[in-house]
């Protein structure tokens, strides 16, 4: 894996302790392929230091505005992000043959006080670079989030999307919660 652990958002044996056993369940994988390694060149990981280089903000952007980030900005808010830890699980997806991220999703851990202080996860920011997708790389990256919520003992997992975008998840086995399921929102920007 590229860069050093240091440069990484999360300890990158996370990812590699996780039981993928249910998610390969669910992916067709091609040959010799694995939930961390899912194709040729193609390698899972957490954000690094490094990505803003490898065009981590034009993959965001596929999926909304992401506004004017520098290098230095990027970097300021990653060594925020990696200041709280335990709470952001930023992690991507590089073609190492072209040195590229190319997909990317974020699992956000809420500490709460309910439910006898459990954790509460969030999914964030799925998206797939538009020449990678129908590969099941959003797919993989929405049951790897999840079942790393569910290894770091969150009481639930939740995320907000589109309506477009409801069978994707409903695929996944996210669904509507019944009676809970508006989406109010105050917008600054």
């Amino acid at each position: 894996m590229a860069g050093e652990s240091s440069d990484y958002l999360f300890d990158v044996s996370i990812l590699r302790s996780l039981d993928v056993s249910e998610i390969e369940r669910r992916l067709t994988l091609p040959l010799g392929a694995s939930v961390l390694a899912p194709g040729p060149g193609l390698v899972v990981r957490p954000l690094s230091l490094l990505d803003y280089s490898k065009g981590y903000t034009s993959v965001l952007e596929q999926l909304t505005a992401v506004g004017d980030v520098t290098e230095k900005s990027f970097k300021e808010t990653f060594n925020k992000m990696k200041s709280c830890e335990n709470t952001y699980y930023v992690t991507v997806i590089e073609d190492t043959n072209t040195g590229e991220v190319i997909g990317t999703g974020t699992l956000l851990i809420e500490q709460k006080i309910i439910h006898s202080c459990a954790s509460r996860g969030r999914l964030e920011d799925i998206v797939v670079s538009d020449v990678y997708r129908g590969k099941q790389l959003g797919k993989l990256l929405v049951l790897l989030l999840t079942q790393l919520s569910k290894t770091l003992n969150c009481y639930k997992v939740s995320l907000d999307c589109k309506d477009s975008n409801r069978p994707f998840y409903e695929g996944v086995g996210y669904k509507r919660d019944e009676g809970n399921s508006n989406f109010m929102v105050i917008r600054y920007r």
